[in-house]
């Protein structure tokens, strides 16, 4: 059995008018028996105070258990994390990820959809799923005394569900006029297609939501087969935050989720993806015509992966070149030019591959002069590197982002759920901070130097 190790952190973080010393435990997937419970982090404020914990129970056939204590809010959140999302499709099971999540909301052995819905909605309660890539969540948000309530819904959704036939044929249909809203988003469409580019005809340049092909041929038995394989208690993670008690989430999860035996077994936690290197990305122009007011075009090359130790230095090279109003490209086509409305630069990260690009809207006489101007931006970054003010003001922009979205109990139960079942790893704020202000104007320069002089992938959208 391997122990996380702890350490505490001597940087203090001002947030509000706080100071928080942190108490922090990094892991990767510590070992555990069944049943046991550990503390992962405690975080106390200057006068000692404890004003937040986890702990990480695993409970039988690998369902793991992880819990923030937040002190000060009167919410908690929940999402249940499955480790399956749309790259684990075949062609014959394309969008099925996405099909599964729609009907586990349309009925259980013990509630109708409707009373699915009325559950939370008659509490206040916010409730809702997403499929990605590489995972899928369904989650709630709800006043902590309503916390027990939402752990039942999503247990008895995960576990209970009836996938009938009649819902099948119902919800499919609801799924072709999503797949149809999507292709009325040029936006979306782009992003489809430069995806598809980058990465062809494998599961991750397919679209999550699949194709009206996929989707017509899709059978309830191949969705039931899919359902049975990759919603097993070791691929899921429970994650909560908010106000809430560790112990007592433990016990309403055994409840909720110990339905139809579905906690039982010995089968270790699934662990997080590992690529061994980022993949190729193929270069080239994908279009698709579209009887639009703009065009939208999406400009990009191969990027970082998930867990390459350089995400802190792409993190502040976004946000210097397209991540806010004052951003180069922002100032240079928007302000100075009036070229376009929306322009923005994007990092996009998996396991094994990894996409950056710049997402730009303008109209169809501008699309030269716009790429143009994008182009001669991104070869000056990789040739001079971003200035010393502009290094101060993105590290400015990513702490404060970072703290002040993490005041919000969906994204620290967002956070676990990733950190668990993505990452590997639960840094502490403090951590993160810390690598965000180790960048260098050297080390941004050279990532800016090795990621812009790539071949590029272009995607365009319009009349």
């Amino acid at each position: 059995m391997t122990s996380p190790s702890s350490t505490t952190t001597g940087q203090q973080v001002s947030a509000g008018r706080s100071v928080v010393a942190q108490h922090s435990t990094t892991w990767s997937l510590p070992v555990q028996p069944v049943g046991s419970t550990r503390t992962l982090q405690t975080v106390k404020d200057a006068e000692g105070q404890v004003t937040s914990r986890v702990r990480r129970t695993l409970l039988p056939g690998g369902l793991r258990v992880i819990t923030e204590q937040m002190a000060g809010v009167r919410s908690a959140s929940i999402g249940v994390w499955v480790a399956v999302g749309s790259r684990d499709e075949s062609p014959a099971l394309h969008g099925c990820s996405h099909f599964l999540e729609h009907l586990l909301f349309k009925g259980t052995r013990e509630r109708s959809a409707m009373e699915i819905s009325v559950a939370l909605d008659e509490v206040g309660g916010e409730f809702n799923a997403f499929t990605a890539k590489e995972y899928t969540c369904f989650h709630a948000r709800v006043l902590d005394e309503d916390l027990p309530l939402a752990v039942d819904v999503l247990g008895d959704m995960i576990t209970n569900s009836l996938l009938s036939a009649e819902d099948v044929e119902a919800e499919r249909e609801v799924i072709l006029d999503e797949i149809a809203m999507h292709d009325d988003d040029p936006d979306d469409v782009v992003h489809n297609l430069f995806a598809e580019q980058a990465w062809g005809d494998s599961p991750l340049g397919r679209p999550i939501a699949g194709t009206v092909e996929s989707i017509t041929a899709l059978t309830r038995e191949q969705i039931a087969r899919f359902h049975r394989r990759h919603y097993r208690p070791a691929t899921m993670v429970v994650s909560v935050a908010g106000n809430v008690d560790h112990a007592s989430v433990v016990r309403q999860v055994r409840r909720a989720f110990g339905r139809n035996n579905f906690l039982v077994g010995d089968e270790p936690p699934t662990r997080p993806r590992t690529g061994a290197k980022a993949r190729r990305v193929r270069a080239g122009t994908a279009s698709a015509h579209r009887q639009l007011e703009q065009v939208n075009l999406v400009l990009g090359m191969r990027g970082l992966t998930r867990n390459d130790p350089r995400r802190y230095v792409l993190g502040i090279l976004n946000t210097t070149l397209g991540g806010g109003t004052s951003s180069r490209l922002f100032q240079e086509v928007r302000e100075r030019r009036g070229l376009a409305y929306s322009v923005y630069s994007f990092g996009s990260h998996h396991d094994d591959a990894g996409l950056v690009g710049v997402s730009v809207g303008c109209l169809p006489a501008k699309v030269d002069e716009v790429l143009e101007v994008v182009r001669a931006e991104l070869a000056r970054v990789a040739a001079e590197g971003i200035t010393a003010e502009e290094l101060a003001r993105g590290k400015g922009q990513l702490r404060g982002g970072l703290v002040l979205g993490l005041e919000d109990s969906g994204a620290r139960m967002s956070r676990l759920g990733k950190a668990e079942l993505v990452y590997g790893e639960l840094l502490s704020i403090d951590e993160v901070l810390a690598r965000v202000e180790a960048v260098t104007l050297a080390e941004v320069r050279a990532l800016a130097a090795e990621l812009f002089t790539q071949p590029e992938v272009l995607a365009v959208v319009g009349p």
